[in-house]
């Protein structure tokens, strides 16, 4: 067992102010992560797909939803400022960026 989640993880940000990008590439880094950031205009959207690695991803600024599919049927998980989404390797997902645009760091 890799002690790897099965499914997807959502894990709500609970400070008052969301993190400074400086306070979440730490994060990445002392887990020995390589983040890169992306972005995106309103409505922009990823088709269904997958990754080969597990993803570890945080919202910086505006919105996104992903819906990851399961056997179970399709699972929507919107994330804002400091949310982060673990998505297991293989679990095929897409995404649609909320009215504000989006940005994003993962690894």
């Amino acid at each position: 067992m890799t002690g790897e989640p099965r499914g997807p993880q959502l894990t709500r940000w609970t400070g008052a102010e969301p993190p400074i990008e400086q306070a979440i590439e730490r994060i990445f880094r002392e887990a020995r992560l390589s983040p890169s950031r992306w972005s995106n205009g309103p409505g922009d959207r990823y088709a269904a797909h997958s990754h080969s690695y597990h993803k570890v991803l945080y919202c910086l600024r505006g919105s996104i939803r992903f819906t990851c599919i399961l056997e179970t049927g399709e699972h929507a998980f919107d994330l804002a400022p400091g949310d982060r989404l673990d998505i297991p390797a293989g679990l095929p997902h897409s995404a649609i960026v909320g009215p504000q645009g989006v940005a994003c760091m993962e690894a």
